[in-house]
C-alpha cells in the first residue's frame, strides 16, 4: 500500500505548524506501508492542484491530508467535507472566500472513504486522545478534505482519502491569550502513524460508537 502523507505550512501567524512537524517523523515505511510526503501551501484552490499533482505522479492507494486544529484536545479524524469556503482569516496568500463553493459541479459534501472508526481505535490503542470529528470547518484544511474527495469521486474511484486534524504542540500555546490544551510532536507524529496503520489494516470501518450530542 502507498500512502500520500500531506500536511500544511504553517499560517494564521504561527511559526509552525504541527501537522507538518509530525510529518516529517513519520517514518517512509510502516509495515507494508510505503508513505510518501507532501508539504501543502495553506492557500485556497493551490493546495488541491498540488495535491491533484501528487496523485498523478505517485498513484497512491490513500491520501491521507494532515492540517492543525489548534484548540482541539484530541487527534480527529474528519467524516465529512462540505462544498464552502467561508475564511475567517486569510490564508497565506492573502485570499479571503466568503460564502463561496469550493467547485460548481460538486456534491454539497463528501465524506471520508477512511475507516475513521479503526484509525481512532487504533490511535487509542497507542496510549493517545481520539475521536471522529464531524466538521473539518470551512478554512484550507475543509477546502483541501472536499478537494481531494472530489477529484476521488471524478477521477481516481479505486483511492481511498480523507482528513485527520491535530493539536497545538505545546510551544504554541505558551503567548496565547486563552489556554489551549497541546500535545507534543512526537505524540502526534505516533498518532499519525497509529492512523495510517488503522487505514492499513481495515478496508472497511469497524462498527463502533463515533457520534456526539452536539
Amino acid at each position: 500500500m502507498k500512502v500520500l502523507l500531506t500536511a500544511f505550512d504553517p499560517f494564521g501567524g504561527d511559526k509552525i505548524n504541527p501537522a507538518l512537524e509530525a510529518v516529517k517523523l513519520v517514518p517512509d515505511k510502516l509495515n507494508d506501508v510505503e508513505v510518501v510526503k507532501l508539504e501543502v501551501p495553506t492557500v485556497f484552490h493551490k493546495s488541491i492542484q498540488i495535491v491533484e499533482a501528487a496523485i498523478e505522479k505517485e498513484k497512491p492507494d490513500v491520501v491521507l491530508c494532515i492540517g492543525q486544529a489548534g484548540g482541539r484536545f484530541e487527534i480527529t479524524p474528519e467524516r465529512v467535507a462540505i462544498n464552502v469556503d467561508d475564511a475567517r482569516i486569510p490564508d497565506n496568500e492573502g485570499n479571503q472566500p466568503v460564502d463561496t463553493m469550493i467547485f460548481q459541479d460538486g456534491a454539497p459534501a463528501y465524506f471520508t472513504t477512511l475507516p475513521v472508526k479503526a484509525m481512532v481505535a487504533k490511535i487509542r490503542e497507542a496510549g493517545l486522545p481520539a475521536s471522529v470529528s464531524n466538521s473539518a470547518g470551512t478554512f484550507v484544511c475543509n477546502h483541501l478534505m472536499y478537494g481531494v474527495l472530489y477529484l476521488l469521486a471524478k477521477k481516481y474511484p479505486t483511492t481511498r482519502g480523507g482528513f485527520v486534524h491535530v493539536p497545538f504542540i505545546p510551544e504554541q500555546t505558551v503567548n496565547r491569550a486563552v489556554a489551549a490544551p497541546s500535545l507534543s510532536m512526537q505524540d502526534i507524529a505516533r498518532g499519525l502513524q497509529a492512523a495510517i496503520l488503522g487505514i492499513a489494516e481495515n478496508e472497511q470501518d469497524i462498527h463502533a460508537v463515533g457520534g456526539t450530542i452536539h
